[in-house]
Order: structure tokens, then C-alpha cells, then sequence
């Protein structure tokens, strides 16, 4: 990108980037996607070495896109916020930029997983969501670099953004874990009372015989279950006449 050609241009690829987050968020896309357009994008408009992307996921930052690939370490480096720059930003959810000497900075930490590690300057960015912390965004310089506000102030709009779209999948994942739940707790307790009806068992003894079933047979309760109701509905589903 050519900063040279004046503000006016520069703030209106600015506008075109966010507004293309925003499309993919209105669109639906999923979240990997999302994240990957915005490493992608942040890379476009400020010059970096390399970019990443960690979502918190529990008490952890789990990098989920990156500007170079590592899909060794995509989703199996998980860092625990505590010490460490990333983490210092997670706690405080404030930026922090450092122009040089990256690796003697006091909140620092070096991972040796990846060769971007051996860089002079970085800028981390808090991702939000209603002042909530969902993640963290990193930029990485090898040489030294003095990161403006206007990188900062942007990179911030854009964890605004991806970090909406973090919280909404989110959601939307307990939402689908707890229908599967509720589905499962249904089955389980049509095939319960289809064991009592038929082996004359008790509640607690068709639990545990489905437990034993589930174990023996290394499939899920649920499965057991759906077996047990699909055989009775079969049992009881009148056949249809033979041809003369």
C-alpha cells in the first residue's frame, strides 16, 4: 500500500477495510474466515513482519489465524494470561507497543515455536467485546518501529469488529451445546421409560442399564438410546399390507 498518495486515500482504504469486516460479520461467514480476512487486511494497511490473532477460550489466549502460516502451532499454542506482553494486554485490556529491543522488554515473553519470535518491536491490541476481553490481536516488526496512534487507533477498531464477532460465536456455540443437551436429556429419557415399560426395571436400574450398554457396546448414551427408541417405533409402526 502507498501511504504517499495523501490522507484522503489513505482513510478511505481504511474505510474499505473495516467495511469489508463488517460484510463478512453481516454475511455470516465463519469465524475462521473472519479472522483470517482480518490478518489479512491489518497486514494490507500496516506493514508488518507477521500478524496474529489469539481468542480467549477459558483462561487461555488459543492462536486462532496468523499472517504466516503455522499450522503447527495454530490452535495448539495456548498461552494462560499472566506474565508476558500478550498477557499483560489481556489483563489490562490496554495496547501496548513497543518500538525496540521487544525481547528486553519487562512484559515480554519469548516463544520459541515460531521464527517471528526474534523480532525488535511489536504492537498488541486488546480484541473487545463490551469492554469484555475475547482475544488478542499482535503485530511484529524484525526491525525496530515506532507504531503511530493512527496503527493503534485502527488496529483497536478493527478488535472492536472481529471481537462483536468473536462474542456472537461464541454465544452461538453455548446455545448449540445446550440444545444438544436437552436433545440428548429427551432420548435418554423416552428410552428410560421404554426399558421400565418392557423389562418391568425400575428408573435407576434402566439408567444404569443403558450406562452398561453404552460401555459395553463403546458407544454414546445417547446413541444407546436413540437404538432403543427407533427399535420401538419400529415394533409399533403398523406394516404396510402385502400386494395380492
Amino acid at each position: 500500500m502507498n501511504y504517499d498518495s495523501g490522507p484522503l486515500s489513505v482513510k478511505n482504504d481504511e474505510l474499505d477495510m473495516l467495511h469489508e469486516i463488517g460484510n463478512r460479520i453481516a454475511t455470516a461467514d465463519p469465524l475462521p474466515e473472519v479472522l483470517g480476512r482480518a490478518v489479512e487486511l491489518i497486514s494490507a494497511v500496516v506493514e508488518s513482519d507477521s500478524c496474529f490473532v489469539y481468542v480467549l477460550e477459558g483462561h487461555e489466549l488459543v492462536l486462532r489465524a496468523s499472517k504466516n502460516p503455522h499450522s503447527e502451532v495454530v490452535v495448539r499454542l495456548k498461552l494462560r494470561v499472566g506474565p508476558g506482553s500478550t498477557a499483560w494486554v489481556a489483563e489490562r485490556k490496554t495496547p501496548v507497543a513497543v518500538a525496540r529491543d521487544a525481547s528486553e522488554d519487562r512484559r515480554f515473553r519469548l516463544f520459541n515455536e515460531r521464527p517471528e519470535d526474534l523480532y525488535q518491536a511489536f504492537l498488541s491490541v486488546p480484541v473487545l467485546s463490551r469492554d469484555k476481553l475475547v482475544g488478542v490481536i499482535n503485530l511484529q516488526h524484525r526491525q525496530p518501529h515506532n507504531h503511530s496512534q493512527r496503527e493503534i487507533h485502527l488496529i483497536s477498531t478493527i478488535g472492536f469488529l472481529v471481537g462483536a464477532e468473536i462474542e456472537m460465536a461464541r454465544l452461538e456455540g453455548e446455545n448449540s451445546e445446550l440444545s444438544e443437551q436437552l436433545e440428548t436429556r429427551k432420548v435418554i429419557e423416552r428410552a428410560k421409560g421404554i426399558l421400565q415399560r418392557d423389562l418391568q426395571l425400575s428408573e435407576q436400574e434402566a439408567y444404569v442399564t443403558l450406562q452398561r450398554q453404552s460401555r459395553q457396546r463403546r458407544k454414546s448414551m445417547k446413541e444407546i438410546a436413540e437404538a432403543i427408541v427407533l427399535s420401538d417405533d419400529v415394533k409399533r409402526t403398523p406394516g404396510k399390507p402385502r400386494p395380492s
